[in-house]
């Protein structure tokens, strides 16, 4: 186990058991998403890289315009 996370769980331990609960409930959910989107990563690699082909095709093409954050 890392310093930091050391550290956080030292700090978790302090708090009342219902905080505890909600952070590890989030922890726990994230690393679930985390695995979820790794085991589709897996499933399709070949589909993702025909979707960069594509992206990149269409770039070379000049039918992509550079995002703008302003006008989000």
């Amino acid at each position: 186990m890392t310093e930091l996370l050391e550290r956080a769980i030292a700090r978790l331990k302090t708090l009342p058991s219902s905080e505890q609960d909600a952070i590890a409930t989030m922890i726990l959910d994230e690393l679930e998403d985390e695995r979820r989107w790794d085991d589709s990563f897996a499933r399709s690699p070949n589909l993702l890289a025909k979707l960069a082909a594509e992206a990149m095709a269409e770039h070379r093409a000049g039918q992509t315009q550079e995002l703008d954050p302003e006008t989000l």
